[in-house]
């Protein structure tokens, strides 16, 4: 099987990753999501329910059977043992399922989409390319207000614990700035688009 471009998708929270994969996807990748392969894994019936009953007990399974997302991420935004622990269950999981994807992927090019690549060793090793998706820290807080109803000091502590912009810069291939309109993101997520098909068509010729 011929191995296929794989473009490593990241940004800060609010910066607008979900609306970029989107188009990306609209125009012919293959979209590999580990953020829903993490929902999967944790919905009712997910892979890792059992791991999670077992580690962390009922009070953090929701009556559907799922995992009780708001109690989870309270515990381990308060106690590191605790992130560790769902990290080291949750990580390996949801590479392997990416890998899969990736593997069996049917479009042009593969978008990975990876909310912590440049802070995670071996998804960024698995990125031919890396992209960027920046937005000043004033629009991503403003974003995740309006979507999520979190505090904007909930949304700047959780940007704190994420690389800064700097550092996601420095470590891109590419960037989108999406700090305007979803019309500006669409035109240059097309450009990039015919870019990563001309570079597989290329590699693979």
């Amino acid at each position: 099987m011929t191995r296929k471009l794989v473009v490593g998708l990241t940004g800060g929270i609010g910066s607008g990753k979900s609306a970029a994969a989107d188009e990306f996807e609209r125009l012919g990748a293959t979209v590999v999501d580990t953020d829903a392969i993490a929902r999967e894994l944790t919905e009712p019936g997910g892979a890792a329910m059992p791991h999670i009953k077992a580690l962390f007990g009922e009070r953090f399974i929701s009556p559907g059977g799922a995992m009780d997302r708001k109690a989870m991420r309270e515990s381990v935004f308060s106690d590191p043992a605790a992130r560790q622990s769902l990290e080291g269950l949750l990580h390996p999981m949801i590479r392997a399922e990416a890998e899969r994807r990736i593997d069996q992927a049917a479009g042009l090019y593969v978008v990975y989409v990876v909310p912590l690549l440049i802070e995670s060793q071996a998804p960024r090793r698995r990125a031919d390319r890396i992209l960027v998706i920046d937005a000043p820290e004033e629009v991503q807080v403003s974003r995740v207000v309006a979507r999520s109803g979190l505090a904007a000091a909930a949304v700047r502590d959780i940007m704190a614990a994420q690389a800064s912009r700097a550092e996601r810069r420095a470590a891109a291939d590419d960037v989108i700035d999406n700090a305007g309109t979803l019309d500006s993101l669409r035109e240059q997520v097309r450009a990039l688009h015919a870019r990563y098909v001309k570079m597989s068509t290329s590699a693979h010729a």
